[in-house]
């Protein structure tokens, strides 16, 4: 039986053995080969496939490259790499071989026995309503055999993207500050430390081997509680810490002051650039555009990788970037999220004077939240939404003035003094709200307003479905 709900809009995850299983994992190779040969015309093309450090990811690597050769594709395996690894295979040639498609096997940040597919076809993210059609033509045909057939050709990307980083950052090498890293036991370090050592940058690091049970800490440095070494370890002597997700595709950067979000980043790197065109998501920090549309021009979009790097090439932009840690640089770069390339960059930052805490303190005060969220279910959550903005059109009197009304992705209320977003999760089945203000106690009503709206959206709901 194929679970359906394991297509989801940015990307195929579920649990192993449970949905992504022999059967199912054939089907989603076999299906992207022949949606591989429909959109680029070739009979026999070329799909690049890389894994992270899960313990059954070599296993679906098998199941999904039988499919693949079912389809008539060629592949090619890389083992055990990071996201931005695998995206930055896709750009190289290997003798005759031109990649036409990639697939990275990882459940990123998802807890152990969960696993996935993040899949680009012609170097474009395949995803939302092209993964929910796929979907349901895998499900219609479920029982079609695929018979075993891991035949794939073996490539060295990870000494490609080694050299490529060394001598892209070779004016780094051997500057003084001392920093620590935390790879939270994922894939990282298949390529970090060695660039680092190349580089002969000061260092020292956590938890770089990768081991898919995660035996130190989550790996998802968004999570407060799973930067708890590496803030001991700035209490010593180093100046900057550098933490990973399972994956290595999302960064959290720390001084001994701040940690610094994703948005916040994005000011920093806007200020090194000429006339910068930055893209943020809705969850932004409204300081983020208000700074970068004073130096350039910043676009607010949709969250998820997906969109942003859809996003950023048809603006051409010079960078994207999320709260969590998804940094996308199409500026000296192909426009995809690699925490290891954003490592450098914001070495650079360093190397080239920027004093981080300083510029961060000079920033206007705002008070905000982190993501929170509202639990609910999938048949229901937009369900939801479309009941929330009805009622914003019609708010009582004690609600705070309401400014505009962003409904790009969910929708951000703009207030006097600040906003608050709520939007439907496209990867679990909860409600994500953040606040932000520049008066501390008016962010916390704006919280409280909102979560009333949607509290009585969630009653009517409930109340019509008895």
């Amino acid at each position: 039986m194929i679970n359906k709900s394991i297509f989801r809009e940015y990307d195929i995850r579920g649990i192993v053995g449970e949905e992504l299983h022999e059967q199912s994992v054939k089907l989603i190779g076999y299906y992207l080969g022949l949606e591989t040969i429909k959109r680029t015309q070739c009979d026999n093309p070329v799909v690049v496939i890389g894994y992270d450090a899960r313990t059954h990811s070599p296993e679906l690597f098998g199941y999904l490259t039988s499919g693949f050769n079912k389809a008539g594709c060629k592949v090619l395996g890389m083992g055990m790499v990071a996201t931005g690894v695998n995206y930055f295979a896709s750009f190289q040639n290997f003798g005759k071989d031109v990649p036409n498609a990639s697939v990275m096997i990882t459940g990123s940040h998802n807890p152990s026995n969960y696993n996935g597919f993040k899949i680009t076809i012609e170097n474009s993210p395949f995803f939302g309503e092209d993964i929910y059609t796929m979907g349901e033509e895998i499900v219609l045909n479920s029982n079609l055999a695929i018979e075993n057939n891991e035949t794939f050709e073996a490539i060295d990307v990870k000494t490609l993207y080694i050299d490529y980083m060394v001598k892209e950052f070779a004016h780094l090498k051997a500057m003084a500050p001392r920093f620590v890293i935390d790879c939270g036991n994922g894939v990282a370090d298949t390529v970090l430390t060695a660039i680092l050592n190349k580089l002969e940058l000061n260092y020292d690091g956590l938890f770089c081997e990768p081991d898919g049970t995660f035996p130190n800490h989550h790996p998802d440095p968004s999570e407060e509680k799973n930067l708890k070494d590496i803030k001991e370890a700035l209490k010593g002597n180093y100046e900057y810490g550098f933490a990973y997700d399972g994956d290595a595709d999302r960064i959290a950067f720390l001084t001994k002051k701040h940690n610094v979000k994703g948005d916040i980043l994005a000011i920093l790197f806007a200020k090194t650039m000429t006339n910068p065109v930055i893209i943020g998501e809705v969850k932004c920090t409204q300081i983020m555009y208000d700074k970068i549309n004073e130096i350039g021009t910043a676009v607010m979009y949709k969250t998820g990788h997906s969109n942003l790097k859809v996003k950023l090439k048809e603006l051409n932009a010079d960078m994207a970037a999320e709260v969590s840690g998804h940094i996308f640089f199409n500026d000296r770069y192909y426009g995809f999220d690699d925490a290891i390339y954003a490592t450098f960059r914001i070495l650079e930052l360093i190397l080239n004077g920027m004093d981080i805490d300083k510029e961060i303190d000079a920033l206007p005060k705002v008070y905000s939240t982190d993501e929170l969220k509202v639990h609910t279910t999938e048949e229901e959550k937009f369900i939801l939404m479309e009941k929330i903005k009805e009622k914003l059109q019609n708010v009582p009197s004690s609600f705070p003035k309401i400014k505009k009304i962003i409904d790009v992705d969910g929708v951000r209320v703009v207030f006097e003094n600040g906003w608050g977003l709520v939007r439907a999760s496209n990867t679990t089945p909860v409600l994500v709200t953040r606040f932000e203000s520049t008066i501390e106690s008016e962010a916390k009503v704006y919280e409280a307003k909102l979560n009333e709206l949607i509290q009585q959206a969630k009653d009517e709901l409930s109340s019509t479905s008895n």
